[in-house]
């Protein structure tokens, strides 16, 4: 059986355009064209309702940062060609296209170790390496020697890719990836508590 993004959506109980970001990073397994609609295999919306919440309590800090992203849009900029997330994109290109520029409290965004990244309330990748920060003249911060712990290619499955070499980075990766995690902010960066978030 086939669904709609907008029947999808509804399944899932969130916003068609929410859903959407999932389409348009390439998260989702066996999609389909009817004209101008996009059909979604109906095990791959109940797949996604099963995801697992991510276990805040075995991150060892009472609070940390999530980077909630868009669907990846090219940019012009001198070091980098994507902002956001795409199943596509290469290792090097995503980890370019996550470590900054936002708005943020840097020195809380590295406290915990660990930066989850979301897209449509899915951990889609895992940023470490955030001990060391940059600010510009806007006040946004980037995190250069930032590390992608791994990433998410299919959300249904999951498809993770463990990119990391240290045994931590690895351990939160496999614990993160393809997780719900819900987090509310007006920017990019929102801060989490693992006593509140479920």
């Amino acid at each position: 059986m086939l669904l709609t993004t907008g029947q999808a959506a509804e399944e899932l109980g969130c916003a068609v355009t929410t859903f959407r970001r999932l389409v348009r990073a390439g998260l989702l397994p066996g999609l389909s064209r009817r004209g101008v609609r996009v059909m979604v295999p109906l095990d791959v919306v109940q797949a996604l309702s099963r995801r697992r919440h991510a276990p805040l309590d075995r991150l060892g800090a009472s609070e940390f940062a999530v980077l909630r992203v868009d669907a990846a849009k090219q940019v012009q900029e001198p070091d980098w060609n994507w902002i956001g997330f795409a199943a596509s994109l290469t290792p090097d290109d995503l980890l370019k296209a996550l470590r900054g520029w936002w708005r943020c409290d840097a020195a809380s965004v590295a406290a915990a170790g660990v930066l989850p990244v979301t897209l449509s309330g899915y951990v889609v990748a895992v940023l470490t390496g955030l001990e060391t920060w940059e600010k510009n003249a806007q006040g946004r911060h980037a995190f250069p020697h930032a590390r992608l712990a791994g990433y998410v290619t299919d959300l249904a499955t999951p498809v993770t890719n463990v990119t990391a070499s240290a045994k931590t980075d690895r351990m939160l990766a496999d614990l993160l990836l393809g997780s719900t995690l819900a987090s509310h902010s007006g920017g990019a960066i929102a801060y989490v508590s693992t006593n509140t978030a479920d």
